[in-house]
């Protein structure tokens, strides 16, 4: 097993591979960084026939989601689709355009760094135009900005712009509705037709919480802006097709009821923590069994939180989806892989599976949690702008494991597991995410997490190079970042979000070298789904 290098001689390796490697082997090599994970159809005997149609047209809607995003995302995937070389192009499909998404960077002769703005805006608008543009829809987050015949900027609605597209969609959607023999899911997806030929959200997000009884799930629609990194407006279109695991869901939903006692647990002055969270909010473990359009480019999220909507989120709550499946199979290929790289040996046994699975469930507990409206009344989104996502996500990040550790201490949590667990399994996840580089808010966030605790001494590297994990800093650092973020939020002060990002945003000598070390050992990056239904 190989250590932590010295970084010059670990770049002069990399350095000395690639001069010696053809543009193909490269990409082969970018591709196989992404391990193939098999999803195949779990058990479904105990669901009807009339359900196992529905799970049919569910993944007819869910693929022709993609053809919504690769818009959105890049546009007209057909040049892309010629490419001879077949890793670029296998490699174009995974990133969902020619740029690697890890930094933003061109693979494929002729384009140019990745517009900050995906394909939401023209290439070539200015900040001027948009500014001028006397239209106050270009600040929904369901319109692309294009230019019309006279060169001049206009405001498209989703529903009209994506209309072919969107029709499909709702055909499949009410062939399911027509055969389901529950209630509350021919409401939903007829709430959700509905909200795809109007983008009113509203009355479908609603129903999806009410949709409870259910073994199966869609959650289909544009949801995300993280590919907006212009304004930090526009969302994505995305999807999933999940299957309930009805007994870890039942483990799960006792802690649905205490949204507001953690939102008071909060590591920050009580003025910051006025938001109110619905009392109806659930969680649900799920396999995963398709993921269409933002959900498939690039990393692969392992859970979720819904609606965004702060009227939902205040009124019923949320919804918490673990993808059980997708966090096993990452736990396996990367965390577990590289912990045994990076980590003590007397501390690697640490790096537990359960402690990365109660993480990650309190991470996306957390979206639901914390400050949705400034000091002024304003939403977060808008004052902080572009920077809002990043500062969510590393929230996000750091304070589900500090609630993680809150109900570890008060020996409240379904697992046998311990501080130091969920510390150690933290960090190997945060520079684990951090290879994922700084471009996009995700990688963006995991490097802010473990740059604030490296500040604030909470690990030392022992001779050999490996973390040492000091628990006590760790966990005051981990609470101290948290009520940090909530307060830039409260706040909502962008000269000092984006001041904050700049600061603990830079991948440093030692976090590179610890990305090489890990390359070197030929542990992936990421997954890639193959499908076997």
């Amino acid at each position: 097993m190989k250590k932590l290098v010295v970084v010059s001689a670990a770049l002069a390796l990399l350095s000395l591979a690639s001069c010696n490697s053809s543009k193909k082997s490269v990409l082969s090599t970018e591709l196989d960084k992404y391990q193939v994970v098999k999803i195949a159809l779990p058990d479904i005997s105990d669901i009807s026939d009339n359900g196992k149609e529905c799970l049919n047209l569910y993944k007819f809607a869910a693929a022709q989601v993609d053809n919504i995003y690769w818009q959105q995302a890049f546009g007209d995937n057909t040049p892309l689709l010629g490419i001879e070389d077949l890793a670029a192009k296998a490699y174009a499909m995974v990133n969902y355009g020619p740029w690697d998404r890890r930094n933003g960077r061109p693979f494929v002769p002729g384009y140019d760094k990745m517009p900050l703005g995906a394909n939401f805006y023209p290439a070539d608008m200015t900040d001027e135009e948009f500014r001028a543009l006397d239209d106050p829809a270009k600040y929904s987050p369901y319109t692309m900005i294009t230019r019309g015949e006279d060169g001049g900027l206009k405001v498209e609605w989703f529903h009209n712009y994506f209309a072919e597209d969107i029709e499909k969609i709702c055909n499949y959607l009410r062939a399911a509705a027509d055969i389901t023999i529950k209630p509350s899911v021919r409401n939903y997806l007829l709430r959700k037709i509905e909200a795809l030929q109007s983008d009113d959200f509203y009355q479908s997000d609603l129903a999806w919480l009410e949709m409870e009884d259910s073994k199966m799930d869609l959650v289909l629609g544009p949801d995300e802006t993280n590919d907006d990194q212009l304004y930090g407006i526009k969302k994505s279109y995305e999807a999933f097709v999940l299957l309930k695991d009805v007994a870890r869901t039942e483990e799960l939903m006792k802690y649905t009821t205490r949204m507001q006692e953690f939102q008071q647990m909060l590591p920050v002055d009580a003025r910051y923590r006025g938001f109110v969270p619905g009392a109806n909010s659930d969680i649900f473990a799920c396999n995963a069994i398709y993921y269409g359009g933002k959900a498939n480019a690039g990393v692969k999220v392992i859970a979720i939180n819904l609606p965004f909507d702060e009227r939902v989120q205040q009124e019923r709550g949320t919804r918490t989806i673990l993808m059980e499946n997708i966090i096993k199979a990452k736990f396996n290929e990367i965390i577990a892989p590289v912990g045994n790289i990076i980590i003590d040996v007397d501390q690697r046994a640490r790096v537990d599976a359960e402690a990365f699975f109660w993480n990650i469930a309190f991470r996306e507990v957390a979206h639901g949690l914390g400050v949705k409206r400034t000091l002024d009344g304003n939403l977060v989104s808008d004052a902080l702008g572009s920077e809002a996502q990043t500062i969510e996500e590393a929230k996000a990040d750091i304070l589900g494991v500090y609630l993680a550790l809150k109900l570890i201490e008060s020996h409240d949590l379904n697992a046998l597991l311990t501080k130091e667990d969920a510390l150690t399994t933290a960090l190997v996840s945060f520079i684990r995410s951090g290879r994922f580089g700084n471009a996009e808010a995700l990688g963006r966030a995991n490097i802010i997490c473990y740059n604030y605790l490296a500040e604030n001494d909470a690990f030392q590297r022992n001779p050999k190079g490996e973390y040492v994990v000091n628990y006590a800093k760790a966990e005051e650092a981990v609470a101290s970042l948290a009520g940090r973020l909530l307060e830039i939020q409260a706040k909502g002060d962008k000269a000092e979000a984006q001041n904050f990002i700049r600061r603990y945003s830079t991948i440093g000598k030692d976090l590179e070298a610890d990305f090489i070390n890990i390359r070197l050992e030929k542990i992936p990056i990421d997954i890639r789904f193959e499908y076997e239904w």
